[in-house]
């Protein structure tokens, strides 16, 4: 079997079906993806109990200006930990830059920066990730779990969260009223 290209800088996108709820109906900005495994933050899953002032309180960060925002559940893996996904127009120390798409910084730098109307234009708060061992996530998508859409802007930053898994896969031409929980097979 052919491994599918690599997906850093890609919007991964569950198949309906994908077996696991965890993953069900999720739009995955993939920031790393490479022979040794893969990162991506779900952009569409408002975490239930927390938002952004309330981490910018327990960091004793002063909120400042910025609007309060929803924390997004960014994953399954390591839940507490930070990840502020971002336009590329900013970088800062322990921001890593995902092809022209979007960067994400983890250090605490950036969440000052936002607070200070110096983060940023765009932004999500994420906690926890969605990670892939190596090969896995070739697998899965060998299996019919996954699709692909290209970058875009207008669906990570502008669409609501609730909508934008019908968004991304728009953007392949595929309306999700015609998906199938049962993969076909030739």
């Amino acid at each position: 079997m052919e491994t599918p290209p690599f997906l850093s800088g890609q919007l991964l996108l569950s198949m309906p079906g994908i077996g696991d709820d965890r993953f069900d109906r999720t739009v995955i900005a993939m920031c790393l993806h490479d022979d040794q495994g893969a990162l991506g933050l779900v952009v569409n899953r408002p975490h239930p109990d927390i938002r952004f002032h309330g981490i910018l309180s327990q960091l004793d960060i002063d909120c400042g200006d910025v609007p309060d925002a929803p924390v997004l559940a960014g994953g399954p893996v390591e839940q507490g930990r930070g990840f502020v996904l971002h336009e590329a127009d900013y970088a800062a120390a322990g921001t890593i830059r995902v092809g022209d798409a979007w960067a994400f910084t983890t250090t605490l730098d950036i969440l000052q920066a936002i607070a200070q109307g110096r983060g940023p234009r765009r932004w999500h708060m994420v906690l926890g990730y969605a990670g892939w061992g190596a090969g896995q996530l070739d697998g899965e998508m060998r299996l019919h779990g996954w699709h692909i859409a290209p970058p875009d802007g207008t669906c990570v930053w502008d669409t609501p969260a609730e909508r934008r898994w019908e968004s991304a896969f728009a953007l392949t031409g595929v309306a999700v009223a015609n998906l199938s929980a049962t993969p076909g097979r030739a």
